[in-house]
This record gives structure tokens, C-alpha cells and sequence, in this order.
């Protein structure tokens, strides 16, 4: 073997020619100044088609970003083609830092979480007071996993029609929710339609439900059918339209400002990555009573200074209940 001093002469260096013709490889990677900003509207397989100025525009993730995901909601900066015509391929290079993220995992022994939404601003529970009947154990994990994301809830109760709100309504008025309740009649009028909306604009709002609910017949009521054909995703091998909610997809709120993502059917929702740390910022009430709590508190143990604090007279002995509702929910099942 030919080893090299200190003072080799650089012809003496054997180099191996690129067999390719193309300039070698380096770890500076281009700051893409002039990158356009976009939304990601819905993701489908590597595809991401996102809002650009007023042009829907597919794109795919740039190599550059390694593992880091885009998901529905996230802000981008895009290059390439940008026209959005038929066949063009534009490439997402910057991902902007996220303000709020709705996650879940699997199930609760699952340790991998998977990111939903990105920079929503609130979370619609959709939930049927009857046919099927309410499953107040997810509605809390889906409490949780707002509060825990930065997301503030919304419930949106429907088919008031079947059954009373009056019950599940009582469950959750300590947590001081704002709700919708609608009725089949009210949904088809439009009436039901604008109380929801209300509640909707200048906002994007990721909607959250199991089958049978009503949740795709609410958003569906809430955007036109033109804007889902202009934003939805259409198979280019077969043609044929995707159902909107195998995947989540962000729509423009009709007849007010703001946004509509509409997310698949979930039957469990599982809170593996959550930390009761940061599910306590959602009680202003009682987070500055956590102050003598023992380190890595779970807030529902003996050495708890919440107890204590809710006994002087700090926060309503009913708040503790249901910071303590929701947390347990961690640790039971969906069809508890």
C-alpha cells in the first residue's frame, strides 16, 4: 500500500474520475431565497398539493428536508413550477415552524405519534347524541389531545332530533366549552349550517369524528361542491375522485373567511405521546396550584397539591373533576 507524507505533490494524489459527468456532491444546500409561500391542502402518497396565491399546485417534498414530514396545514415555501397546469411538479424546500399541531398514536402502548393537522386554531368535536350513541371517553381523548396540541375545542353536537344535548352538555359545561347543537331538519334548512359557521370564521378548524356521526354532511354543508372539486385530489390513473375523508383535507369556509379540514373517521385516538404537564396549561384556574407538586406529578396522586388548593378556596372543587376526567382518559380504552 502507498502511504503519503506531509509534502505530497498533488500530482502524486490518485483521483477517481467521475464516471457520471456531474459535479460532485457538497453539503451546502441552496437558501431558495425566492421560494414561494403555499399551504398544504391535502397529502396523497408522496403528493402534496398545496395553495399558492390563488393556483392549487402539486409539489413533492424536497430531499433536502430528510425525514421531516408535511402534513395538512402546514406552511411551505415551494420552487419549481408554480403554475399549477396539468402535469407540472412543483417541490416544497422549507417547511415554516408550526403554531399549534393536533397528534395522535395508534393506540395508547404505541410509542410512534403521527402529526394530523398543523396550525389549526380550534378542534370540532362532532359527536351524535343518538344512532350511535355518544362515546364520551373519546370525545375526552380528543379534548385532551387539543389542549395538549394548542388547539381550543369546539363541540358540535347533531342529531338533537334523537335524543336530548342536555346530558352530555352537562358532562363538559365545567370545562367551559363553546358548542353547536344541530338537528337533522336545522342541517338541511341551513340553519344549523350558519350557527356553525359562526363559530368558524377567520378561524381553520380541524373536524374530528367517528363513522355515522354526521361530520362529512356538516362540512359538506359548509363548502360548496365547486371549491371540494377545485381542491380535491383526483386519481390520475384512474380518473375517479378520492373519498375526501381517507385523508384529512383543507377546504375554504363558504360564505365567511377561514378554513375547514376535514379528517377520516378515527375509532380510537390514542394519547401515548401526551405529557399531563402540558394538559394542565389548559386550567388557568388550577395550573399555579401545581406549584408544590412533586416532580412529574400524574395530578391525580396523594402528594397532588391540587387537593389542597382547590380546599382553600382557589379553583372549583368540579375543574379539578374534569382535569382529572381527562387525564384518566389516558389510560382507558375507547369503549370504556
Amino acid at each position: 500500500m502507498r502511504r503519503y507524507g506531509k509534502h505530497t505533490d498533488e500530482d502524486d494524489i490518485r483521483s477517481r474520475p467521475n464516471r457520471k459527468g456531474n459535479r460532485p456532491r457538497t453539503h451546502i444546500r441552496p437558501k431558495h431565497e425566492d421560494a414561494a409561500e403555499g399551504m398544504v391542502l391535502t397529502v396523497d402518497r408522496g403528493r402534496l398539493t398545496c395553495l399558492v396565491e390563488d393556483r392549487v399546485v402539486t409539489a413533492m417534498k424536497a430531499r433536502e428536508l430528510g425525514r421531516k414530514a408535511a402534513v395538512v396545514g402546514d406552511r411551505v415555501a415551494l420552487v419549481g413550477d408554480l403554475s399549477g397546469t396539468k402535469d407540472t411538479l412543483a417541490r416544497i424546500v422549507r417547511i415554516t415552524e408550526r403554531s399549534s399541531v393536533l397528534r395522535r398514536t395508534a393506540d395508547d402502548d404505541d410509542p410512534y405519534e403521527r402529526v394530523v393537522v398543523a396550525n389549526a386554531d380550534q378542534l370540532a368535536v362532532v359527536t351524535a347524541l343518538a344512532d350511535p350513541e355518544p362515546r364520551p371517553r373519546l370525545i375526552d381523548r380528543c379534548l385532551v389531545a387539543a389542549y395538549d396540541g394548542g388547539l381550543e375545542p369546539l363541540l358540535v353536537l347533531t342529531k338533537s332530533d334523537l335524543a336530548p344535548p342536555d346530558k352530555l352538555l352537562e358532562l363538559y359545561g365545567d370545562l367551559d366549552i363553546p358548542y353547536v347543537v344541530t338537528s337533522r331538519a336545522e342541517l338541511e334548512s341551513g340553519e344549523a349550517v350558519e350557527r356553525v359557521r359562526e363559530q368558524l370564521d377567520g378561524r381553520i378548524t380541524a373536524f374530528v369524528g367517528h363513522s355515522g356521526v354526521g361530520k362529512t354532511t356538516l362540512v359538506n354543508a359548509l363548502v360548496p361542491l365547486e371549491r371540494r372539486r377545485t381542491t380535491g385530489h383526483v386519481n390520475a390513473v384512474t380518473g375517479r375522485g378520492r373519498h375526501t375523508t381517507t385523508s384529512a383535507l383543507a377546504l375554504p369556509l363558504a360564505g365567511a373567511e377561514g378554513w375547514v379540514i376535514d379528517t377520516p373517521g378515527v375509532r380510537s385516538f390514542g394519547l401515548a405521546h401526551v405529557d399531563p404537564s402540558r394538559v394542565i396549561h389548559a386550567f388557568p384556574d388550577l395550573e399555579p396550584g401545581t406549584e408544590g407538586c412533586p416532580r412529574a406529578c400524574s395530578h391525580d396522586e396523594p402528594d397532588c397539591a391540587l387537593d389542597d388548593w382547590v380546599a382553600e378556596g382557589h379553583a372549583d372543587p368540579a375543574r379539578l373533576y374534569s382535569l382529572r376526567r381527562l387525564l384518566a382518559s389516558r389510560e382507558r380504552t375507547d369503549g370504556d
